[in-house]
């Protein structure tokens, strides 16, 4: 779904069956961008729109990017202005009143690249709003992916593709990159996942489990499964991923 990242293969079809609580847990940031009539807006990491057509619903004009072609196709499916693009080279010129963000920045592997290519794009006082994983996100399901990858010798803590910062080191960056910080914070959301966690990593463990032989793929996949089993799936077998938020509101000083 992110904009720069290219190991991750992102499909529609996959990610609407894996992950729709993604767009549905991402509503509350819309009422904190409060978007208006007549406002252009940067959807970064518009997936496959199913949030951005909230988005648009409010009258503002929005504008989606993602990288994943895939992705985009699925969202102009949809009606939208969808465009294939890397959020760590954005190309536009202070041109949108807002910039927003839901569960896509943490997958950018050069963060004030995004945040200046961000800055770029804004009117001057535009506003960035967004949400990503934040410090402690995941945990233990990446203690587990290290450790199964470890068993194989491969160093899972150094291919880890996320980016999960603290509110203090995310915020200095947003203001080294020009922004005010209006509000900042860590929000842990234990998360549900509806169609289990050998799915959910499937859908976005995608990454770590490919350095894993193909004949041994799905082993390895079982067995983090099982090695979470004990601390994420209650015992009517729900699975609850141990999701962490970094949720901040921003605008350009």
């Amino acid at each position: 779904m992110a904009p720069g990242e290219a190991r991750q293969t992102w499909e529609s079809e996959r990610y609407a069956r894996n992950a729709r609580f993604v767009a549905d847990l991402g509503e509350p940031l819309i009422a904190l961008l409060a978007p208006r009539p007549g406002e252009r807006i940067l959807d970064l990491g518009c997936g496959d729109g199913a949030l951005t057509e909230k988005l648009a619903a409010s009258g503002a004009s929005i504008v989606g990017v993602d990288a994943g072609p895939d992705m985009i196709e699925a969202a102009r499916r949809r009606g939208l202005d969808a465009r294939v693009a890397d959020g760590r080279a954005l190309a536009f010129d202070h041109e949108f009143d807002a910039a927003f963000s839901n569960a896509a920045l943490h997958w950018m592997n050069d963060p004030d690249a995004v945040i200046r290519g961000v800055a770029r794009a804004l009117k001057p006082g535009g506003r960035f709003i967004g949400e990503m994983g934040g410090h402690g996100n995941i945990a233990a399901i990446c203690v587990a992916l290290v450790t199964v990858l470890g068993r194989r010798g491969i160093d899972g803590l150094a291919a880890l593709p996320w980016y999960y910062p603290s509110p203090a080191e995310y915020r200095e960056r947003l203001e080294c990159g020009g922004f005010a910080v209006d509000y900042i914070e860590l929000i842990p959301r234990p998360t549900p996942l509806p169609t289990g966690m050998a799915a959910w990593l499937e859908t976005f463990g995608e990454t770590l489990l490919r350095l894993v032989p193909a004949d041994d793929r799905i082993a390895a996949r079982d067995e983090v499964v099982e090695t979470l089993r004990p601390f994420l799936c209650d015992t009517a077998g729900q699975w609850t991923a141990d999701y962490v938020r970094l949720r901040f509101t921003a605008h350009l000083a």
